[in-house]
């Protein structure tokens, strides 16, 4: 144990071990039942003698904090009560530059559903939250692809790997899965991401500086948002109709803040679940070119469609490199993968594997080789033709039930893919108040103004995942929502 002494000082060593263990054990840093070292190694360790660490550890055990059990050692003391901060933290002293941070916007407050502290009041919660159904994956399957890798590759599979674009054979997959969809992509300038949460930080990172205006969708993707925040950026919104992002009014916007960057999700937009028509696309490649604006293309579940006409990616009508196309597989097999992936034409891209490598040198090379080994297989394709049935008849089930159990007034246009429900709740129900109403009911949703700059914009609104939820959960949980609805607007 690594105790900091002060030999100059006027405090005995035996008060200043004792002091720095106190601390500790009250914090929370020495849990309970921790066992402590003996006496004689400690005052080894510290290069001290025995006698001063014996009356440290006496202090301590007078007080309750520690206790000896004879031929076993000395240990922690449960507290008889939840311990407190050994002092309010607004009387700390904290370093000029500490204090800079501490006062500032808690990005978590914009981000996070409030409800999720009270998730615990129910005992059986119902959760409209989170991405896709991590239970309808395929788990045998994977194993067996990573048992393959480690097989036939051995220590190889552990190492780093090259601090490159990325596991090669998974680049060529992408690449094939991509053109299959027409986007021209190849290996090359196909770059493997921690998640498509790394690719939007690294392109934001390389090409925006704080200060500079990003134009995106309003509402827009929560975490997207928080980047954009912590990074400084000046966010200007772009209103959303039931055919996407309202690109008639871009240009203006283009002219009078002059971005740096243009951020839309045009397949299934998260929150509101709606798909940018054919022309808009068309126009935004029009416009980017015009006013020499990058496009960076979130397509986090574009493969998720159960019914409609599919629309070309982005990407695809990209014939210059004014295009940064990001996909993931975390929300079509597992959010724990943490894969994602970006396609960049141009100096551009090198640019960006060097961000990667800074960043965190690489993503995990055993799972990279794994999900290029379950992918190619043909298994990924199998899960993904298995999963639009599953979640079409969940969305099915969810817009059967708003109609039969909430009130009339609340609207919804049902999506033809993704995962969100959008609900405009009815006139003058805020979603923030709803929240703790409906998690008291046992069901959970992300309430609407944490997908807006200015959550206030977003209280008229509810986001429910559909796909996390078997039909029969999804009605019950619809039911307590319609409950919850109910009380809130008879309240006075």
């Amino acid at each position: 144990m690594r105790i900091p002494l002060d030999l100059q000082s006027a405090v005995p060593l035996y008060r200043q071990i004792e002091c720095y263990l106190r601390q500790n054990i009250l914090s929370g840093d020495l849990l309970p039942e921790t066992r402590l070292p003996s006496t004689r190694q400690l005052a080894e360790s510290l290069g001290i003698s025995r006698i001063t660490v014996t009356n440290a550890y006496a202090e301590l055990e007078s007080n309750g904090l520690i206790y000896s059990q004879e031929g076993s050692g000395t240990y922690v003391m449960a507290p008889v009560s939840p311990s407190l901060p050994l002092e309010d933290e607004a009387d700390i002293s904290w370093p000029l530059w500490q204090q800079d941070v501490h006062v500032s916007e808690k990005l978590s407050q914009s981000v996070y559903p409030v409800q999720l502290s009270q998730r615990a009041s129910h005992p059986d919660p119902i959760s409209f939250t989170g991405v896709g159904d991590p239970r309808q994956f395929p788990l045998k399957d994977f194993y067996k692809a990573i048992q393959t890798v480690i097989q036939r590759d051995g220590i190889t599979a552990l190492d780093y790997g090259p601090f490159d674009e990325g596991y090669r054979p998974l680049r060529e997959t992408i690449s094939h899965i991509l053109a299959s969809q027409g986007i021209r992509a190849n290996p090359d300038n196909t770059l493997i991401t921690s998640g498509s949460q790394q690719a939007l930080a690294l392109v934001c990172q390389l090409l925006l500086k704080p200060g500079d205006a990003i134009l995106v969708e309003k509402p827009s993707y929560n975490f997207a948002l928080a980047l954009f925040k912590a990074l400084n950026l000046k966010i200007i919104g772009v209103p959303v109709d039931a055919w996407g992002m309202q690109v008639e009014h871009v240009e203006t916007l283009l002219q009078q803040h002059h971005p740096k960057l243009l951020y839309t999700i045009p397949n299934f937009q998260n929150p509101t679940g709606m798909c940018l028509s054919g022309a808009r696309r068309r126009e935004l490649v029009v416009l980017a070119n015009r006013y020499n604006v990058p496009i960076l293309e979130d397509d986090f579940a574009g493969d998720l469609r159960y019914e409609g006409r599919a629309q070309p990616a982005i990407k695809a009508l990209d014939l210059n490199g004014s295009v940064i196309y990001v996909g993931t597989f975390s929300k079509m097999l597992m959010p724990g993968l943490r894969v994602g992936f970006l396609v960049a034409d141009g100096p551009i891209f090198g640019q960006l594997v060097d961000y990667k490598r800074v960043n965190d040198l690489t993503t995990s090379t055993l799972i990279q080789r794994g999900l290029d080994e379950y992918v190619t297989v043909g298994r990924y394709q199998a899960h993904l033709r298995r999963s639009c049935r599953i979640y079409r008849k969940r969305r099915d089930a969810m817009i059967l039930a708003i109609n039969r159990y909430l009130p009339p007034d609340v609207q919804v246009n049902p999506p033809q893919g993704g995962l969100f429900v959008w609900l405009r709740l009815p006139e003058n129900i805020s979603s923030l108040k709803l929240l703790p109403v409906a998690a008291e009911q046992g069901v959970e949703f992300a309430q609407g103004g944490i997908f807006f700059l200015n959550c206030s914009e977003g209280e008229a609104y509810a986001r429910l995942n559909f796909a996390t939820q078997t039909p029969e959960d999804i009605e019950q949980g619809i039911q307590r929502l319609g409950r919850a609805l109910r009380r809130l607007m008879m309240a006075p």
